[in-house]
């Protein structure tokens, strides 16, 4: 996901100018087509955990999540909200950002490079922020990222030369790439690995409203006032309420459905 903006964005430029838009969405659909279906093919199984030894003391295990139950927690919806948000605040500054760079004077294939920039340090930012979550918890680090993200976005009201682009796409591609893991790693540690898969589902569904809104909006923002300012103060807004939302996500792991009140009699 960090490296797809450092190759096929100057890709996709060089198709345009060479031959139009849709034969580049051709193009790179193909080239999808060809690279992820045989890569897919060599995913494999997670191993199975080994049966404990009658030797070891019985653990009681713990009370398991149903998908029904965790969808009526206000921690799901908390962490769905904060999702959308994060995506609703990030997700128009980065599909107009060459757009953007271009009307402030920079040419078209130099401002797809600011692009790919902020791609790459996604790349970084999914290493350094998983990692640092590794030591000290996903939250903080989510809540911290988020509000970099924040700040990020209100910052590009005050760039406009092309070393500002650049040293602002490096911040910005680290806040918005070091987040996006760290809500499956909460998903995993508050309702458990076994409902995983539907949970975190169901937030990335949020999470891909929120991406649709924010392209959409930039271009009505643009088409209705002929500049993108009101797109960042916007998003800065929204990113902001994301991380208000997130702070309020709970620190505890997985605790037990029948605390809540969420038992399978009351399911």
């Amino acid at each position: 996901m960090g490296v797809a903006p450092l190759t096929v964005a100057p890709f996709a430029s060089w198709l345009i100018a060479a031959y139009d838009w849709r034969t580049a969405m051709l193009v790179i659909g193909l080239v999808a087509w060809a690279l992820l279906i045989p890569a897919s093919f060599l995913v494999r199984p997670a191993p199975q955990p080994a049966a404990p030894s009658t030797t070891d003391t019985i653990a009681v295990p713990e009370t398991e999540w149903t998908a029904a139950q965790a969808f009526r927690t206000p921690q799901f919806i908390t962490l769905a909200l904060a999702h959308f948000g994060c995506c609703a605040a990030h997700s128009g500054p980065i599909f107009h950002m060459v757009s953007y760079a271009m009307i402030c004077g920079i040419a078209p294939l130099t401002a797809v490079s600011v692009y790919s920039l902020a791609g790459l340090s996604g790349l970084g930012g999914r290493l350094a922020l998983g990692a640092l979550a590794d030591r000290i918890g996903a939250k903080p680090v989510l809540v911290g990222g988020l509000f970099v993200q924040a700040l990020c976005v209100a910052t590009y009201l005050a760039v406009g030369a092309l070393g500002e682009f650049y040293a602002l796409s490096v911040i910005f591609g680290l806040a918005y790439g070091g987040v996006m893991p760290l809500y499956a790693v909460l998903v995993r540690e508050f309702f458990g690995a076994r409902i995983m898969g539907t949970v975190f589902g169901a937030v990335s569904a949020f999470a891909s409203l929120g991406m649709a809104l924010g392209p959409w909006a930039g271009g009505w923002v643009f088409d209705t006032f002929h500049g993108y300012a009101w797109l960042y103060v916007g998003s800065f807004g929204i990113g902001i309420a994301a991380v208000a939302v997130a702070l309020s996500f709970p620190s505890t792991r997985r605790l037990d459905p029948a605390s809540l009140g969420l038992g399978r009699a009351a399911a």
